[in-house]
């Protein structure tokens, strides 16, 4: 029997972070993301430690896992003007991630927006350098990979791998691998999966991954288009997401969903969908 690993998708916080715990469990899940703030702003919010304290001694309790995904706005290779506030945001994230008991805290690749590439992956380096330099929490930060539909920057493995290992602190530091996006970008092609299982042990990516968005696409292979599709119902195809995801590295790690909710507003039946893939029988 293949060992199943966290298995959940991403869950509201409208009723505090403790309730976003016992959402996710009520719908069959493992695991769950959450955002740990307003998704479209990088405004500062305080940490309610005893919401979030109900969050972590709930997921002990459950045996879950949780990882927080940052504000839509945030972008590591911000300029001056913005970086402090960046700075900000991304340690009140890792703050409210740590009291919740999370793996990680993901974060995209920052966006150059017409920079030199060069100059693009030193703002990334020095961001998270500074937002590092203290940290002392075991939540990591955890570099997504794109899609590419912003442009070239942040679409391999290797350009996460080294951004990683230029900074000063990479312990603090793992990755999520995003199935649609690497569909999109063309680093993943279903059909070869194995080719990207030797390129990623090679870079030693999947050696600290921590965290898969688990999404089909609804654009074809190459696209770089970020386009999520329900499991089994886009371009990849159920079939190449579970060859993916029963691979040994992924054992542990947390799997979650960013697709819509099905009728009953939860994700009950793709969490249920993808646990089956994990039962007797199969190879």
């Amino acid at each position: 029997m293949t060992h199943s690993p966290f298995i959940g998708a991403h869950v509201s916080i409208r009723g505090g972070y403790g309730q976003a715990a016992r959402s996710a469990r009520e719908s069959g899940a493992t695991c769950f993301q959450y955002f740990p703030k307003n998704p479209r702003s990088l405004k500062l919010k305080p940490v309610d430690y005893r919401d979030a304290s109900s969050c972590a001694e709930y997921c002990r309790e459950q045996g879950m896992a949780s990882i927080a995904h940052t504000p839509y706005p945030t972008n590591l290779a911000a300029g001056p003007g913005d970086r402090e506030v960046m700075i900000a945001s991304l340690r009140n994230d890792l703050e409210i991630a740590e009291a919740c008991g999370s793996v990680g805290i993901v974060v995209h690749f920052g966006h150059f927006a017409g920079m030199e590439p060069l100059q693009g992956y030193q703002k990334i380096i020095q961001c998270m350098n500074e937002v590092l330099a203290d940290w002392t929490g075991r939540t990591k930060l955890l570099l997504e990979n794109m899609a590419g539909n912003h442009g070239y920057e942040g679409m391999t493995p290797e350009e996460l791998v080294k951004v990683r290992e230029l900074c000063r602190y990479p312990e603090k530091i793992g990755f999520c691998f995003d199935t649609c996006h690497a569909f999109a970008a063309g680093i993943w092609n279903p059909e070869q999966t194995d080719e990207l299982i030797v390129r990623g042990e090679k870079l030693g990516y999947w050696a600290n991954l921590a965290a898969v968005h688990l999404n089909d696409s609804r654009f074809p292979y190459g696209s770089r288009r970020d386009r999520h599709a329900g499991i089994g119902s886009g371009y990849i195809g159920g079939a190449a997401l579970s060859q993916l995801v029963k691979m040994e590295f992924l054992a542990d790690k947390v799997i979650v969903m960013e697709t819509e909710k099905g009728p009953d507003g939860t994700h009950r039946a793709e969490i249920a969908a993808v646990r089956t893939w994990f039962e007797a029988g199969e190879d």
